[in-house]
C-alpha cells in the first residue's frame, strides 16, 4: 500500500472485493490506479480526500498526454476514481463527489460476499487474552457481526447509547438517522466485559482530552475515541491472525455476514432492513440473492435427486 493511500481507499477496495464481488485481479488493478493517483496528488501536496474535479481532470490529462497511456488505461483510471468518490459520498465520508462529472462506463453490480459461520467463529475467538485491549477488540468484533453495524456507526457509539439491561443500543446511521438495535447475548457479554474496570477502565486517561472521548464506548490505547482507521486495523489484524486477509475480510464483510446469516436462519427481509438501517429495501434484497445461491448449492449437494 502506498504511504499516500488513505484507509478510506482501503475500505473501498475491500468493498469492491467483498460486496461487489470483483475478482482479485480486478481489485489489484483498482489499487494500482488509486496508488498512482495518490502518489501524483502527494507530489503536489494534496491527498485523495481533498482532491478536486480539476485535480482529477488534470491527472487524466497527464496520463493521456504526458505519459501517452492508451485510451483504455485512462478510462480504467477514470472508472477507479469515479467508483472511489461515489463510495466515499455513499458512506458519508465525503460531502461531494469531485469525479461526478466524469463520463465513464458503468460497471455491473455484483453480490455481497459473506464469511462462512466457521470463519466467523474463528475470527471472534481471535482476541484470546483477557487484556483490556483484547476485551475491546472482542466487543468490537461481536458488535460488528452481531448487530450488522457500519464501521462509522461503531466508532460513533457512546456510553449513553448502550443499555445492557434491556440489551439494546441506539445507533446513529447515515444522515444522523437514529435506530434502536437489539444486542445479542454474546455481544452484550463482550461489551460488558469491556466496560469493566479491567477493560475500558484500564485505558481511561487520568484526564480526558475532550468530552467526546469521555463519552465514547470504544477507546484506543491512549484513551481517545477510536477512529474508523483504528477499527479497520483491528479487524484486519485479527483477520490476518486467523487466515482472513483484506481480500476476504473488512468491516463491511461482517455487516454482510450478519445480514446473510440472518436470512439463512429464517429472518424476514423487513426485519433485516430495519436492523441494518437501509433506507430502501432494494439494498437489503441483494442479500436474498446470496442466500438463494447458498440454498441452491446446499440443495444440489444434499438432495439425492439433485446431483444427477
Amino acid at each position: 500500500m502506498s504511504a499516500a493511500l488513505a484507509v478510506e481507499a482501503e475500505d473501498y477496495l475491500g468493498w469492491l472485493s467483498n460486496e461487489r464481488g470483483r475478482a482479485p485481479r480486478t481489485v489489484a488493478s483498482y489499487r494500482a490506479d488509486l496508488d498512482a493517483f495518490a502518489a501524483w496528488l502527494e507530489s503536489r501536496g494534496g491527498g485523495l480526500l481533498d482532491a478536486s474535479t480539476s485535480d482529477i481532470a488534470a491527472y487524466l490529462a497527464y496520463l493521456r498526454d504526458d505519459l501517452g497511456r492508451a485510451p483504455s488505461t485512462v478510462a480504467r483510471a477514470a472508472v477507479s476514481l469515479r467508483g472511489l468518490y461515489r463510495f466515499l459520498v455513499a458512506e458519508d465520508l465525503a460531502s461531494n463527489d469531485p469525479a461526478g462529472a466524469l463520463d465513464v462506463p458503468r460497471t455491473p453490480a455484483g453480490l455481497p460476499r459473506a464469511l462462512r459461520r466457521d470463519q466467523i467463529e474463528q475470527l471472534l475467538a481471535s482476541p484470546f487474552s483477557d487484556s483490556a485491549l483484547a476485551r475491546r477488540d472482542r466487543a468490537m468484533l461481536e458488535v460488528l457481526y452481531g448487530m450488522g453495524l457500519r464501521a462509522s456507526e461503531l466508532v460513533a457509539l457512546s456510553l449513553g447509547d448502550v443499555d445492557l439491561d434491556e440489551r439494546l443500543m441506539r445507533v446513529w446511521g447515515k444522515g444522523g438517522k437514529e435506530r434502536i438495535v437489539p444486542v445479542g447475548r454474546h455481544a452484550a457479554d463482550a461489551v460488558g466485559n469491556w466496560l469493566s474496570g479491567a477493560g475500558r477502565g484500564a485505558v481511561e486517561p487520568p484526564a480526558w482530552r475532550s468530552r467526546d472521548d469521555a463519552a465514547a464506548l470504544f477507546l484506543n490505547a491512549r484513551g481517545r475515541r477510536i477512529t474508523r482507521q483504528g477499527a479497520w486495523l483491528i479487524v484486519r489484524r485479527h483477520g490476518e491472525r486467523v487466515g482472513l486477509g483484506p481480500d476476504l475480510l473488512t468491516t463491511h464483510v461482517l455487516r454482510h455476514s450478519c445480514a446473510t446469516h440472518m436470512l439463512d436462519g429464517g429472518a424476514d427481509i423487513r426485519s433485516v432492513q430495519e436492523l441494518l438501517g437501509h433506507a430502501s429495501i432494494s439494498s437489503t434484497q441483494r442479500y436474498t440473492a446470496v442466500s438463494q445461491e447458498r440454498l441452491t448449492e446446499v440443495y444440489r449437494q444434499a438432495h439425492p435427486r439433485a446431483r444427477y
